[in-house]
C-alpha cells in the first residue's frame, strides 16, 4: 500500500526509538528534584557529567561525596594551623625596620633595636620584613584561603541540594568523618550558615 499521498506532519513522532529530541546531544536526561526523595533514577550531582546510571555509580559517587566533605574539614583545619603559625610569626616580627644608628645613640634606642629584631632573626625569617609587611602579605593569603573555603562550602551545599536522601547522608557522614579525623582542635558548633 502506498502512503506517499498521506499528510504525515500531524503525527506524533516523539516516541520513535525512545529518544528524547529535546536532549539530542547528551543521550541522557538529568532528573532534578525539588522535594526530598530516595529515588536515584537519572540523578545528576551538580554537573550533567556526574550522572548516576547504576548501583555501582551510586556507591562510587556516595564514597566520593564522603571524601569531598571530609576534605573540606581538612581544609578548615589546615587553614586554622596556618593562622596559628602566622600569629606566632607576626608576634616575632619587628614592629618597624631597625634604624641606622645615629651618631650618639641612646642606650634605650640600642636596646630596642636588639630586642625587637633578635627573636625575628633567630627564627630564620626574611631579614627586612616588619610586622606590618608580614600582616599585609598574610592577609592576602588568608583572603585566598577564605575564598577557596567558601567556594568549597557552596559546592557541598549544591551537592546536598539534590534533595536525595542518600546524597544527604553521604554529605553528613563525610562532614562527621572529616571532623573526627581533622577537627581535634575545633569547636563542634558551626561558624557558617551554609556548611
Amino acid at each position: 500500500m502506498d502512503h506517499s499521498g498521506h499528510d504525515h506532519h500531524h503525527m506524533d513522532h516523539s516516541s520513535h526509538g525512545g529518544m528524547d529530541h529535546g536532549d539530542m546531544g547528551g543521550g541522557h536526561k538529568c532528573n532534578m528534584n525539588m522535594l526530598f526523595t530516595w529515588d536515584t533514577t537519572d540523578l545528576c550531582i551538580v554537573f550533567r557529567q556526574w550522572h548516576i546510571t547504576s548501583n555501582v555509580s551510586l556507591v562510587v559517587s556516595l564514597a566520593a561525596i564522603v571524601a569531598i566533605c571530609a576534605g573540606y574539614e581538612a581544609l578548615r583545619e589546615g587553614t586554622r594551623r596556618y593562622e596559628a603559625m602566622l600569629s606566632k610569626r607576626i608576634d616575632t616580627a619587628p614592629r618597624k625596620f631597625p634604624r641606622s644608628p645615629s651618631p650618639s645613640p641612646s642606650p634605650r634606642a640600642s636596646e630596642d633595636t636588639v630586642t625587637e629584631t633578635a627573636p625575628f632573626l633567630a627564627l630564620g625569617r626574611r631579614a627586612g620584613q616588619n610586622r606590618e609587611q608580614v600582616t599585609r602579605r598574610a592577609h592576602v593569603t588568608k583572603a585566598v584561603l577564605y575564598g577557596i573555603q567558601n567556594f568549597y562550602a557552596f559546592m557541598i551545599m549544591l551537592i546536598f541540594m539534590t534533595y536525595n536522601g542518600w546524597v544527604m547522608i553521604a554529605v553528613s557522614l563525610g562532614a562527621g568523618l572529616g571532623y573526627l579525623v581533622f577537627g581535634g582542635s575545633t569547636a563542634v558548633t558551626k561558624e557558617t550558615a551554609c556548611h
